[in-house]
Order: structure tokens, then sequence, then C-alpha cells
């Protein structure tokens, strides 16, 4: 694991850079307007009218209280102060009502935006490319486009709230200058020193976010080793428990250093603003209390005058900080929109030919090399043969020879790098992408233990057909895994892995029949094992090899195996080294060359002996 990176120091974000960020607020409403047209509208209507709700209540006060001071003097009816009353019970009604009504249309909005963002975000990652998902810097990207799908339905309350808060103000301001204008002048001054340090550190807290994006995904993977079903084993045999929470403690603790000190700088300095902006309140309540002694204004008009400048203070307080945490917010969907910017380096042709039935001439290699992103050494280099039709070739090699790189190369999982792959005398870049992976059933050894029923598991080797149990139990019966659903206790419908209720757990073994199956889902003309039968006794090996070679008549197959047994019931072995072929030929063949292949299979049936 590596060690503690350094966080890249703080960067300030300039008032240009946040007005410049709220460029991207109408595409984000787009999105907001997708997740729900009617329900953003009801936001919308809603907060309209809640607007006008402190202006009218404030009004209706002041004149209760005008009317009162009426009556003490004069006497009279009371018919028309206590209808004021009710007018202003029903209005405090109607606030309450409305503040709920929002807050629940908040929740389910954000909720539905939540869930639409990150459907976008996983039909945006199902097009890019493997390698993509290789790279660290495209991880951090996607990371922070995940947090956005959450975080934003923060800033479509806050941006919702700012447009409501906005137009009460107008109606407060409207109130002001009526009576008295010169109270907004001291309104503003009392309230920009707070609005200055929120903006500044807001700045703040963005740019050590952002910086912290790689050792977050760290402190989040290390909490995943030390509290996992799939780690547990190693944890506790190899005795890294220790280890572990060492090392989320160092992270975890960095982080909070760096961020507890913003915290209590940013408190602070908030503390200092605020008694400022009471000082500014309390000078205008003291002019506005002279006003009412000299005789100038109205009690009523010094209840209103009050009211209005402590909710105007507040609101635009509240805005005027709401609007660095609004740009904030708007900026951090530069991240959400840069990860849509990534585009696939696999390209579609723009006239895809379909994937040939039957394959004619087969795959060739034309001079193919392959080289990672900031890679050194090449992963293939100078690929030259040809996989025939109806051909089973076996890939050997030591680890990291280019085996199963060379068979993404062959599924377009990778482009080449140098070179040309051809199927049937056509570049494949030429082919539908869709149709080519349909057309092979591919296996990986690093396959994938879904948390899902028996019937899905196999399912996902061909999806469009989930619903088809009579092939489902075909490829499970041509993997061997038919005895196995016969045994777990709701056959294909048992939810497979520890992670949720009533789940069964399975061997390495039974999980690599399940994997096979998948293999079988798609009725391709290629099959590629990688790894197929490495959790598999011997006897379970024979087997499905057995079943496979029947399974395969007709086909082209291409097998990866440390297991000489198995590559010797190859058509054609292919011997890689460094990524290059250093041989090829049948198992006798190889035998009598005395090369690498001879060599490595001495090397494992001495192991026998």
């Amino acid at each position: 694991m590596a060690k503690t990176r350094n966080i890249k120091p703080e960067q300030k974000i300039s008032f240009k850079e946040r007005l410049s960020a709220l460029s991207n607020l109408p595409e984000f409403f787009s999105l907001v307007w997708q997740s729900s047209p009617g329900k953003t509208t009801m936001s919308f209507l809603l907060r309209i009218i809640r607007s006008a709700m402190p202006v009218a209540l404030l009004y209706v006060g002041k004149l209760i209280i005008d009317q009162v001071v009426l009556l003490n003097r004069h006497g009279g009816s009371q018919h028309e102060l206590w209808k004021l009353v009710i007018i202003e019970f029903l209005l405090a009604i109607l606030t309450d009502g409305l503040n709920r009504m929002i807050s629940l249309i908040d929740s389910l909005l954000g909720d539905l935006f939540s869930n639409y963002t990150s459907m976008r975000i996983m039909r945006h990652a199902a097009t890019l490319d493997l390698e993509q998902f290789e790279d660290s810097v495209f991880y951090d990207k996607l990371e922070r486009a995940r947090q956005q799908t959450v975080g934003r339905t923060v800033l479509l309350s806050q941006v919702m709230s700012q447009i409501q808060d906005f137009i009460s103000i107008a109606f407060l301001l409207t109130g002001l200058l009526t009576l008295n204008p010169w109270l907004i002048l001291l309104l503003l001054i009392s309230i920009i020193p707070s609005f200055m340090g929120e903006s500044y550190f807001n700045s703040q807290n963005y740019a050590l976010t952002r910086s912290q994006t790689p050792e977050r995904r760290e402190l989040d993977y290390v909490r995943y080793l030390g509290a996992s079903d799939e780690t547990a084993k190693e944890v506790k045999i190899f005795g890294l428990a220790d280890f572990i929470i060492n090392r989320f403690k160092t992270l975890s603790d960095k982080f909070y250093t760096d961020n507890s000190k913003l915290a209590v700088r940013r408190s602070a300095w908030g503390t200092f603003f605020s008694v400022l902006g009471s000082i500014g309140y309390y000078v205008a309540y003291g002019f506005i209390i002279y006003q009412t002694v000299t005789g100038k204004s109205s009690v009523g008009t010094l209840t209103f005058l009050a009211g209005s400048f402590r909710q105007l203070s507040s609101l635009m307080e509240n805005s005027l900080n709401r609007f660095t945490s609004v740009s904030q917010g708007a900026i951090y969907l530069n991240d959400f929109h840069e990860f849509f910017e990534i585009k696939p380096k696999i390209t579609v042709a723009a006239s895809p030919l379909p994937f040939p039935k039957p394959i004619k001439q087969g795959f060739t290699f034309e001079d193919v090399g392959f080289k990672y992103n900031n890679a050194e050494s090449w992963a293939n280099r100078h690929l030259n043969f040809t996989l025939q039709p109806g051909e089973k070739i076996a890939l050997v090699g030591e680890n990291g020879a280019g085996k199963t790189t060379l068979v993404k190369l062959l599924a377009r999982l990778y482009d080449p790098t140098e070179g040309r792959i051809l199927l049937d005398g056509t570049d494949l870049r030429n082919y539908d992408i869709a149709d080519l992976r349909l057309n092979l059933g591919i296996i990986f050894q690093d396959y994938i233990r879904y948390q899902m029923s028996f019937s899905q598991n196999i399912a996902v080797g061909n999806i469009d057909e989930q619903a088809n149990i009579e092939l489902i139990r075909k490829a499970a019966h041509e993997s061997l895994a038919d005895t196995l659903a016969a045994r777990l206790p709701l056959g294909y419908d048992q939810w497979l892995g520890r992670r949720f209720n009533e789940g069964v757990e399975l061997s390495g073994g039974e999980w690599q029949k399940v994997a096979l199956a998948r293999a079988y889902m798609k009725d391709a003309q290629v099959l590629i094992l990688d790894e197929p039968t490495a959790a598999l006794d011997a006897r379970a090996e024979y087997e499905v090899f057995q079943r496979f070679s029947s399974l395969t008549q007709g086909k082209s197959a291409v097998l990866i195996s440390h297991r000489f047994s198995t590559a010797r019931l190859a058509d054609r072995i292919i011997v890689l080294e460094r990524g290059c072929i250093l041989e090829a030929g049948t198992h006798e063949q190889l035998m009598a060359n005395n090369g690498r292949y001879a060599e490595l299979f001495n090397l494992q049936a001495a192991g026998y002996q």
C-alpha cells in the first residue's frame, strides 16, 4: 500500500470563476427537469407562493399593532382587530404547510435526480474502454462524478431556496424603500463582511476536497479491506488487522488534521463577522426606535421595519453565503460534466459490418502490438498468426507473457497500438462491436461472483436471454453446473454469496462451473476460456474438457492454461514470452523442437512423478 501522499496546496477560486461556474446551472436544471418535470414545476410554484409569506405576515402584524394602539386611545369595535388576527393565523398555517410541502417535494425530487444521474453515469461508463478503467486518473474523475449524483441534490435545494429568498427579498425591500430607504444601505454594510468570509472559506474547502480525491479513494479501499466478507479470510490468516487499522488511522488522521485546521479558521472568522452583523442590526434597530419615540412613525411601523430589517438581514446574508455554496456546487458540476466529456478511444465504424456467419477465413494478427498507457514495455509485440475457422489453439507461457491481453485484443476490448487484426480479411475495427462480442463466448480467470440468483449468474453471459429458463438450464448442463443446482435448496432460484439474506456460498470449483455456463449462453462461433479449470480438481477438469471438446465441434476456440494436459488437446499451441510469439505448433512438434514449451512441459510433468 502506498505511503501517504501529500495533499496539494489549497488553491483559491476567484469570484470571476464562481460567476463563470454559474453557467453550469442551466444544464443542471435541464437534468433536474428530465428526472421529473412534474415535481420540478410543483417545487417552483410552491416556492413562489412561500416567498410572499414573510412580508405578508409582517404587514398584517403591523396592522394588528396599529389597530391595538388605536383601540387603546380611542376605543371602538374590535371586529377589525380580530379579523386581522385570523388572517395572520391563516397565513402562519399556510406558511408551515408550504414549508412541509416544499421539503417533501425537494426530498422526492432529490432522490429522483440522484437515481437519474447515477443511471446516466453507468450508461456513459458502459461506453468507455476497458483501458480507461485501468487508469487511476480516470478513476478520480469517475469518483468525483459519482459524488455529484448525491451531493448535487443539496445544490438543487440550495438553488431553489435561493430563488425563493430572492423573491422574498424583493417584497421586503419594497416595504423598506416605501418607509425608510436608508436602512438598505446599513443592511448591505452589515452583511458584506460575512459574505466575503464565507466566499473565501468555501473556496478553500473546494480546493482541499478536490485535492483529497485520490487519498479518499484509498481510505474507502482500506475500510473495505478491514471489513469485508471477501477479504476476511486473508486478513485473519495473515494477521493484517493491525496493519489495515494503522493505515486507516494514518489516512484518516491526515484528513482530520487538514479539515480541522480549515474548520477552526472558518469558525473563528465566522464569529467575528457575525458580531459585525449584529452591530449593524442593532444600529438600525436603535434608529427605528428613535423615529418611533419622536413620533415620526407608528408602533406598527416600528415592528414592521424592525422585522423587515431583521428578516432582510438574515435572508440577504443567507443568500450571499448560499451564493458561495451554489457557485461552489456549480464548480463541482464541472467534475460531473468532465466525466461525460471522456470519450472512448475505441471508435465505432460509420457503417459497421455484421459479424460473418459463418467465419470463412478466421482471425489474422498482422504484426500486432499493444502497449498500456504509461507502461515502459509492450504487453504484446509483433504478433503474427491466424486463428482458422473451427481451429482450437492454446496460449501458454508464464505469468505476464501477454496471453490475456491477446484475448482482449481479439474481443476488441483493446485496439492494437500497432498493426491490425483482420476478420475474414477485413479490419476488425470495421465490424459492429456488439455483434462481435455476441459471437464470442469469453470467460476470464478473474470472473465475477455475482451476488445474485443461480440462474442470473448464468444469464449474465447473454443477459437478453435472462428469462429463457430452458437456455439457462442447457448452459448449466453443458458446464456441469446443473448437478450443483440440483443440490441447492432453491435450485436455480437460490441466491449465491453471503452478502444478502439466505445466500449460499460456493466453493471455488463450483463458482467456476457457474462461470463456464455463461460461455454457453450464446451460440458463439468463438469460445475463449482464460484458465477455465484453475479451481477444478483433476476429475472435474477432465469432464469439463471432454464436454468442451464435443461442444466446440466446428467452432473456433482459444484456451489459456498453465496445465499442459489441457493445452495438448488443442490443434495448435502458441508459446508466448514477454508478449511475443516464441514458438508455435502441435504438442508433438513443440516437444520435438525441444524449446521453451518442452522445457515447461517437462518441468510440470516432473512434479507429477
